[in-house]
């Protein structure tokens, strides 16, 4: 099918990403995914409440989002796609891994309140493995920067 006749998803809401994804709360790290272009690149979108199960004890005094959530959100917003570009080509994969994480950089504290966007562009494709280099921002900050890997099993 030529790329112009193939039917463009520009976002993804909580009920597709549940469609996509086998995460479910409270590990379940994206809320919606916006300006998806194919499996190249999409914003994923993340609102941090207090009332999440993890600032029972990370930490109750002082509430910090962990950055390893953060990667996660960031590789399950990339997996997300290459899904959604898989099944487009009529082979839904069955499975997704995570399978590596390089370069992660912790720049600054999330907190409750905040809205994290994961910035995800795609660096490699190869087979049934994908590259993403993803930065966290909230506002205009780069709060955690980290290169991903996943790769989708077919049956």
């Amino acid at each position: 099918m030529p790329e112009e006749a193939k039917p463009k998803l520009e976002s993804a809401d909580i009920v597709k990403l549940l469609e996509l994804l086998p995460h479910r709360y409270p590990f379940l790290l994206v809320d919606r995914i916006v300006d998806i272009d194919s499996d190249r690149s999409c914003i994923g979108i993340k609102n941090v409440t207090y009332n999440e199960q993890i600032f029972s004890g990370h930490f109750p005094q002082a509430p910090i989002f962990p950055g390893v959530l953060l990667i996660e959100g960031m590789a399950q917003t990339a997996g997300a796609i290459c899904i959604l570009s898989k099944s487009s080509e009529g082979k839904p994969p069955n499975k997704v891994f995570f399978m590596t994480v390089d370069k992660a950089k912790f720049r600054k504290p999330v907190v409750p309140g905040d809205v994290v966007r994961f910035h995800m562009t795609k660096l490699n494709y190869r087979r049934n493995m994908w590259w993403y280099r993803g930065e966290a921002r909230v506002e205009d900050a780069v709060v955690a920067e980290a290169e991903v890997s996943a790769m989708l099993v077919m049956s």
